[in-house]
């Protein structure tokens, strides 16, 4: 079965009826290598075919519906129909022309495109190294009646479905020879899989995922014509056919996206903020728990010119606001503070003193942090009207609530999200080897544990498959030697071209951190400690190694990820499996290089290196056994 992006049911409401059949037959009669696409926006000038059919062994097909009625066409010829309405007679572009226009349009933006084009020397040197080709659907007119009316003079018959070919009983095989039969060229193709991760890059920039080029892989600035200027890397990432289609076929009401580490949620989030905020009134709230994490997304909604219309805070500061702005009075300092901060803002809205629906959407990261009843609370501040709430949810990472806190239904805490919730496995940030290593350190952690659609699941990752070196373990014979190492390693990356930004030192208490900065500073080493320069000019111009807690961390992402201070984890009064949490959040922050020092060894030293051993020796391929002799 084929798969249409955006999905078939989120699409339904804008299709035409024909648009409707045509879309079920296609998904129907076409094998599971096809990609499809409606009406998705193409190049710089946005244009929108309705349908783009893809094949790696066929090529592209442009496809025009038209619904029209053979009783309502007057007149027609090369360039335009004359029909009927109940507006009198209008007079229509040949749909034939539209399906040239939008096909050419996909040409020229493909053949820009190296890996795309035939290479020099070739005969056909620069241009698709696919075949293409567009057509019509005449949805409600008949073979008969296309032929008795003499349309075939203004549109060729071979290019043409009509209604009585796309019919349910119509044979699978005849209804793709009725597609390719509107080639006019033919030649053999076999794309290769980075190929057509290619074209769809081309034809949906949201995939785009481009590591090391900044956070979440979001495109700057507000102008949309502005990501068809991107330079074309040599080496392009996508995400999966899934989180495609996903991408697209997000709607109104209440959705549940539940994702493992690094498989892209903050960059959905991000899209969906900056789709919603061109097309609703009122402004969207972005709700997380780490203060870093909202600094950072704040920070990125701001240069992309969305600071009116897009409001990011952590939870707890949001809630302030609230009483702040509705003049409610604060608890007093100490103990106890942020929950008796939000249970006075629940108390405001209940007794009506802080008003509901104030947003056209809000959208939350890191929802796995919240407590249950903080949504009853966030779903009464979604506008009725729009009725858009996004949560992004992995428990695995559940390290700031309690680990036994009891299970709760969605349903429960007013999310109604049934048969709006996706489930997302593949992990793309990390490399196979961070992320092996990650799980083998952590894997009671991550056994999976299934949930029904109104449960929280806990989901295992699996890993994209992108390669990397194996994570290093460095011992230091003492804490001076250590701090050493940390200052040679960052030395070393900088040395060899990389950008200090680019670094990130992670670490456990923040005592560590302090003595991380005072000795890159010592040796001379730009560098940001989240806790001294605040959460969001910890990612300034300035090019420098970043500081951040194993807390802090969560949600970011760096090329280069130092966790120091590994032989002090977990302390006697720690609980194990919450620390082994916040390593595994910690280690799962590196895209491309882990590095992990101690200068003692600790329970979690001796996971750490078993896990090493264990990945590299399935990497090579030795029998385990074999490697532990």
């Amino acid at each position: 079965m084929a798969k249409l992006i955006p999905s078939r049911n989120s699409c339904l409401p804008q299709m035409q009826t024909g648009e409707k059949r045509f879309s079920e037959r296609l998904e129907q009669k076409l094998e599971d290598d096809y990609l499809l696409w409606y009406d998705v926006p193409i190049g710089a000038r946005q244009t929108r075919p309705d349908f783009v059919v893809f094949h790696p062994r066929r090529g592209l097909l442009v496809l025009e519906v038209k619904d029209w009625k053979h009783e309502n066409i007057t007149a027609a010829d090369k360039t335009q129909f004359t029909l009927i309405t109940t507006h009198g007679a209008v007079k229509k572009h040949n749909p034939l022309l539209q399906a040239r226009a939008y096909a050419l349009e996909i040409k020229v933006m493909l053949e820009r495109d190296p890996a795309l084009r035939h290479p020099a020397g070739h005969r056909h040197e620069g241009h698709l190294l696919m075949p293409w080709a567009y057509g019509v659907v005449l949805s409600n007119i008949s073979r008969k009646q296309f032929e008795d009316g003499n349309l075939q003079e203004v549109i060729p018959a071979h290019l043409v479905i009509c209604r009585d070919e796309m019919y349910d009983t119509v044979d699978p095989e005849a209804f793709q020879e009725r597609l390719w039969a509107m080639y006019t060229q033919a030649f053999p193709c076999a794309l290769t899989l980075p190929q057509i991760d290619r074209i769809r890059w081309h034809m949906f920039p949201e995939l785009r995922v481009e590591w090391g080029e900044g956070q979440f892989g979001l495109p700057y600035g507000n102008d949309t014509e502005a990501s068809t200027a991107v330079a074309i890397p040599d080496l392009v990432r996508v995400m999966d056919m899934q989180q495609e289609q996903l991408a697209r076929s997000l709607g109104d009401e209440h959705r549940i996206i539940h994702g493992v580490a690094g498989s892209g949620k903050t960059m959905i989030l991000g899209y969906r903020a900056i789709h919603l905020a061109r097309s609703l009134a009122k402004p969207i709230l972005v709700l997380c728990y780490n203060k870093t994490l909202a600094g950072r997304l704040d920070q990125l909604m701001g240069e992309r010119g969305l600071s009116d219309k897009v409001q990011v805070y952590n939870f707890h500061k949001w809630c302030l606001k609230m009483l702040e702005a509705y003049h409610e009075p604060l608890p007093e300092q100490g103990e106890g503070f942020f929950e008796a901060m939000v249970e006075r803002v629940m108390s405001g809205v209940e007794q009506g003193r802080i008003p509901r629906f104030q947003y056209g959407a809000v959208l939350i990261d890191e929802g796995h942090d919240f407590e249950p009843e903080w949504y009853r609370l966030i779903v009464q501040m979604v506008d009725p009207d729009t009725n858009a709430l996004l949560v992004l949810y992995d428990d695995a990472q559940n390290i700031y609530g309690k680990t036994d806190r009891p299970a709760f239904t969605w349903k429960s805490v007013g999310v109604q999200a049934q048969g709006r919730t996706t489930i997302l496995r593949i992990n793309y940030r990390n490399t196979l080897e961070i992320l092996s290593v990650a799980r083998r350190f952590a894997h009671e952690l991550l056994d999976e544990r299934p949930g029904d659609e109104d449960s929280v699941p806990l989901i295992a990752p699996e890993s994209a498959g992108r390669r990397g070196a194996v994570p290093e373990l460095i011992r230091s014979d003492n804490a001076g030697a250590e701090l050493r190492a940390v200052v040679d390693r960052v030395r070393h990356e900088h040395e060899r071209g990389r950008a200090l930004s680019e670094i990130a030192v992670i670490f456990r208490h923040k005592w560590e951190g302090e003595k991380i900065q005072q000795a890159l500073e010592q040796a001379g080493v730009a560098c940001r400690l989240a806790e001294s320069v605040g959460k969001r000019s910890l990612f300034s111009a300035e090019d420098s190694v970043k500081l951040v807690s194993m807390h802090s961390s969560k949600g970011l992402e760096f090329p280069v990820v130092i966790i120091p201070g590994l032989g002090a984890m977990p302390k006697h009064s720690d609980d194990e499996a919450q620390e082994a949490r916040l390593l595994y959040v910690a280690m799962t922050r590196a895209t491309e290089q882990l590095v992990l020092m101690h200068c003692q060894e600790s329970v979690f030293t001796a996971r750490i290196r078993a896990s090493i051993n264990d990945i590299q020796a399935q990497l090579a391929g030795v029998p385990r056994l074999a490697a532990q002799s």
